[in-house]
């Protein structure tokens, strides 16, 4: 994609948020270029938060912003679908602290950017090439970056579990492939745990609509899963989500071996602590690179 993008029209969404239980409402609506993704709290004077790698408060369940003390939660579903959707810019706003986990997937954000459609600006993209290799790890988990000419992305998980286990997935990133085989790919959670993530504060808000349930040795949820490995898909999902907090679309090939949010965000926050790791380029630019590449 050469130009920046926003959407066409507004389009919005209600629910309830995953952990909050709290009912929220959120408008996606047009920003000129090179504003970025900006929650906009609709409930607090139109308080403004963009979506960036600077203002992540919390990344244990969900990934959550904070500003001056104000709250964005569960960030990772919608911005997920603006990432692979290629929308580049858009005011998100949104009346309460949560956004809305509707059926637990991105499936229904992919919906609503198509009903808005996408508008291209004159303003050439950025594209952030990854340089040098680079790894956060600890704990047997790990999350790697490569230098790639493209976005590339392995994701490997394993829970103890007869019906997931070990499970990996490789991709490489378009908007059609996102919608079919990522975005539908719902959050989930094992029955023996849900006692203690409530009494922590979690999951106030999660049904068997908005959430897959592993029993010991099966699901909960009448219709079964939507895809085999419907938990590696949607740790994949969530990547992506948080990866899209660097702000710019991503080159380069990232592998996650049982990362979660926490790790995501930290290799986020390595990669943008350093500037040698990475070079700021057009799609033009990009063009040229490979050029001389295959001359040289």
């Amino acid at each position: 994609m050469r130009f920046e993008t926003t959407v066409q029209r507004t389009v919005e969404a209600s629910g309830v948020g995953l952990h909050s239980g709290a009912p929220v409402s959120i408008r996606i609506v047009p920003a000129p270029p090179s504003q970025g993704i900006v929650f906009v709290r609709t409930d607090l004077e139109h308080f403004a938060i963009p979506a960036s790698y600077r203002y992540v408060a919390k990344v244990s369940y969900a990934t959550s912003l904070m500003r001056q003390g104000v709250l964005i939660s569960t960030t990772e579903h919608l911005l997920s679908s603006l990432y692979s959707m290629g929308i580049d810019n858009a005011f998100i706003e949104i009346d309460n602290l949560e956004v809305p986990i509707l059926d637990g997937s991105s499936r229904p954000f992919t919906d609503l950017i198509r009903q808005a459609g996408i508008r291209t600006y004159r303003r050439r993209r950025r594209y952030m090439r990854i340089r040098r290799p680079v790894s956060v790890e600890g704990d047997g988990k790990r999350i790697t970056i490569l230098p790639a000419d493209r976005f590339l992305l392995t994701c490997d998980v394993f829970f103890d579990h007869p019906m997931v286990g070990r499970q990996m997935l490789e991709v490489e990133l378009d908007s059609d492939h996102y919608e079919r085989e990522i975005a539908p790919a719902r959050t989930f959670g094992f029955q023996h745990e849900l006692d203690q993530m409530r009494n922590m504060g979690l999951i106030r808000g999660a049904t068997l609509d908005s959430a897959v349930c592993f029993t010991r040795d099966g699901v909960l949820n009448p219709g079964g899963l939507r895809f085999r490995d419907e938990c590696c898909r949607h740790k994949a999902l969530d990547l992506i989500g948080d990866l899209a907090l660097i702000g710019k679309p991503l080159i380069g090939h990232v592998i996650a071996e049982r990362a979660g949010h926490a790790m995501h965000v930290a290799l986020v926050s390595k990669i943008m602590s350093d500037p040698s790791l990475y070079e700021m380029l057009s799609v033009d630019q990009m063009a040229n690179r490979m050029v001389e590449a295959l001359v040289s």
